[in-house]
């Protein structure tokens, strides 16, 4: 069914299955995205005449999927609808760069401070808007019951517009505006002894460290297994913390993991999904999280399915990067 989509002033006649979202961009209309898969709600707007189809708010919090915030890219609509940008106001709040923590020349932590409290969940992500209107998101390695500040970590990519704006002109004291918390991979009490298997590479450490803790913190008994990985050993960051954090708790196993480089000492050699998956075979009423490229985490979900998990138990965040996907490959 085709529906015709109001856009302010303007009609624009939809296609049968276009997203409203493709359709505004395709006529040259100004509206923020990035994953267009339905994950970040950088493109989050509202209908003020029509009505959302219920799968395009799925995931939102129940007081906006009330004021009629939809998500665009997933939207196929069925039936006319008129929608506007989001407010800002009821999406987004402020909060200070309290410090910049630079890892190394690609990663650095960045800690904020929210105006008001943030309640969220470790694993979760926000979005950060500068003050041009430019929003990406990020994951949390922080744990509400441990940490004081949010802390993010962030990687510069090559003509990344808000990573290289975040490790070049972002001074502590600044404010940036936040929206969130976001997601579902975070991890919740109950079933203390369940194995847990927790795989990441590049900056998809944040959301399992945060995750590993908060599960250390809970009180979990059974064994939690960390792999990290990355091409290089500078881009295995937060090493020794991970080290330390291994040797305060019996249950947590750590394992960094290196697949350009030759590994040395207190290293894998290999791919961090590959070495996980060669140290266990059968994954049979295990816990995952897998947080990091989408290859990585599509492909590392497949194999553990194959291995016997429950896709219940499977807890997934791809960093689905725009700039990225724009890039040649």
């Amino acid at each position: 069914m085709t529906a015709n989509i109001t856009f302010y002033s303007r009609v624009f006649p939809g296609k049968d299955g276009q997203s409203v979202l493709d359709l505004l961009l395709e006529n040259g209309q100004e509206v923020p995205y990035s994953c267009k898969m339905g994950v970040c709600v950088t493109c989050l707007m509202k209908v003020t005449e029509g009505t959302a189809p219920a799968q395009a708010q799925e995931g939102l919090r129940p007081t906006l999927a009330r004021q009629g915030y939809f998500l665009p890219c997933v939207c196929a609509a069925d039936g006319d609808m008129r929608v506007a940008h989001a407010e800002p106001q009821d999406l987004f709040s402020p909060a200070v760069v309290q410090r910049i923590d630079h890892l190394h020349a690609d990663i650095c932590r960045l800690f904020l401070e929210p105006a008001t409290p943030l309640y969220y969940r470790a694993g979760q992500f926000l979005n950060i808007r500068r003050e041009d209107g430019l929003s990406r998101s990020y994951s949390l390695a922080s744990v509400p019951s441990l940490d004081g500040p949010l802390e993010l970590h962030i990687k510069r990519l090559q003509d990344g517009q808000m990573s290289n704006w975040l490790f070049d002109e972002l001074q502590p004291g600044d404010h940036l505006a936040i929206q969130g918390p976001l997601g579902n991979c975070y991890y919740q009490p109950g079933q203390a002894d369940q194995s847990m298997l927790l795989i990441g590479n590049g900056t998809g450490l944040a959301p399992l460290l945060g995750i590993a803790k908060d599960a250390l913190a809970s009180g979990h008994g059974g064994p939690i297994h960390l792999y990290h990985g990355s091409r290089t050993i500078a881009g295995v960051y937060l090493h020794n913390e991970l080290m330390a954090l291994q040797a305060e708790h019996d249950n947590l196993h750590y394992a960094a993991c290196v697949s350009g480089d030759e590994a040395a000492a207190g290293y894998r050699q290999g791919r961090a999904e590959e070495v996980a998956f060669s140290d266990h075979a059968g994954l049979s009423d295990w816990r995952l999280f897998l947080c990091g490229y989408p290859p990585m985490v599509y492909g590392a979900r497949d194999r553990a399915l194959g291995a016997g998990a429950s896709l219940a138990d499977i807890y997934t965040d791809p960093f689905e990067l725009k700039d990225l996907r724009q890039a040649p490959r």
